[in-house]
């Protein structure tokens, strides 16, 4: 990467560009110089590498669906076009070109999002066809959004304000705003929804403090305090998969574990003691108090948290429950994956058990004598922010306007629409045990 090394810290693997795991953290991606590559992040102590993609280099944006056969890779060399393959077959199901360079794309089994600056594509993903654009959106210069993974509801989440923290929630599947929340009053870095699509977390610019809502209505239900001394970025929201934890990770050394649990205050009342005293001081205090003290007050800490070895390396972080326990995943742009431990119970500091090598040392070998080569110059995408991805650093994209799209996706009055190339009849992926096509699912 082409951020700078900790002092005394690991060296930066220069073939990672990009990093994200799939929809239920059972799989984790990531792009290279050279392609990309799918590990399977079901044990702790073997980390399998179940396919490597060589179709394109510089990828900097890798999706999988799920455990199916269905990837979506954008490659550096070509940052309008969008390419979604059947990694088991080896073949191409289709691909998109679009009017500027893509910065982000989400998908579940009904519907694939593409994110570029200032407009949001809706895609079925069953055929491909591409059902609805949402144009002029405010200025995305990161690619921020998020999408729900239950394909029942489809909630997409992305900035509805360029200098505000606002939230615009849109149903996917119906093709309707839903909602706007006001989350923060500085910009959104961050963005993720719970696995029932029900919770949304958000963070600002500042990743001072990151906030849970309710969705659809978009109340807010929890808040948590990430830390008071410094401005932080936020790289990366994830709850866990029954949404009673929220990791978040930053360009800090520090990744952070909240609990979602709502403060019963009959415990207290049994059997009072002195800091359930001082609580009850504080509560009623806080309402005399100008109202941002009284919600510091208000805002409850991180429950467990994890020291990593590095600073200012991008990361992201992911709960999962492997070999029946809780585990936070964090794979760095180091080259590594961590796998620690988390006390569900008392929280706390977490335990590293296990420390992968996302490449082999011959290839970091290779990576480095090829980066000593002068005029190594490749056009790069800006470093991504938004969660769940990373990305390097590099020259801004084209600011090329977006032009003969209409709202129904260009299929009226002889609009143009992306090029694209269709596979035969609609998307198979031979995955009936992984991926079971959705008019087949019971209700």
């Amino acid at each position: 990467m082409e951020s700078q090394d900790a002092p005394d810290g690991p060296a930066v693997q220069r073939g990672f560009i990009c990093a994200s795991f799939n929809q239920d953290t059972t799989s984790l991606s990531v792009g290279t110089k050279t392609g990309y590559r799918l590990f399977s992040v079901t044990a702790v102590d073997k980390l399998d590498c179940i396919h490597e993609g060589v179709e394109c280099p510089d990828v900097y944006i890798v999706e999988r669906l799920f455990s199916s056969s269905l990837v979506v890779v954008v490659s550096l060399s070509m940052p309008r076009r969008m390419n979604v393959y059947h990694f088991k077959k080896g073949t191409e199901i289709c691909n998109y070109s679009y009017s500027n360079n893509i910065l982000s794309v989400r998908l579940n089994r009904q519907r694939l999002v593409v994110c570029l600056e200032e407009s949001v594509y809706i895609h079925n993903i069953k055929d491909m066809k591409l059902l609805k654009t949402l144009l002029n959106t405010p200025t995305n210069p990161s690619g921020l959004c998020a999408l729900s993974v239950n394909h029942s509801n489809s909630y997409l989440a992305y900035p509805g304000n360029a200098t505000i923290g606002e939230i615009t929630i849109y149903d996917a599947n119906n093709l309707s705003t839903v909602t706007l929340i006001q989350a923060h009053d500085s910009p959104l870095a961050a963005l993720t929804f719970s696995a029932s699509g029900t919770k949304l977390a958000s963070a600002s610019e500042k990743g001072t403090v990151i906030r849970v809502f309710s969705i659809p209505e978009g109340q807010r239900v929890f808040e948590f305090r990430r830390g008071m001394k410094r401005y932080v970025s936020i790289s990366s929201l994830s709850f866990s998969a029954d949404a009673q934890f929220l990791c978040s990770s930053s360009n800090t050394e520090t990744v952070h574990i909240f609990k979602l649990e709502q403060q019963s205050p009959s415990p207290e009342e049994e059997s009072p003691t002195w800091s359930a005293y001082v609580g009850k001081m504080f509560t009623a205090a806080s309402t005399y108090l100008p109202a941002q003290v009284s919600d510091m007050m208000h805002q409850d800490r991180a429950f467990a948290t994890v020291r990593l070895n590095m600073f200012g390396l991008k990361n992201i972080c992911a709960l999962a429950t492997i070999q029946k326990l809780p585990r936070l995943l964090v794979a760095s742009s180091d080259g590594y994956l961590y796998i620690y431990n988390v006390d569900p119970q008392d929280g706390g500091e977490c335990v590293l058990v296990q420390k992968h090598r996302l490449f082999d040392s011959n290839e970091e070998e290779v990576e480095q004598n090829e980066d000593k080569k002068p005029d190594d110059a490749s056009p790069q995408l800006p470093g991504q922010s938004y969660a769940a991805t990373v990305a390097l650093p590099s020259t801004p994209p084209s600011s090329t306007t977006l032009m003969g799209y209409s709202e129904d996706g260009g299929t009226q009055k002889g609009d143009v629409i992306p090029e694209h190339e269709f596979a035969e009849g609609p998307v198979c992926l031979d995955d009936e045990n992984e991926f079971p096509p959705v008019g087949n699912q019971n209700n």
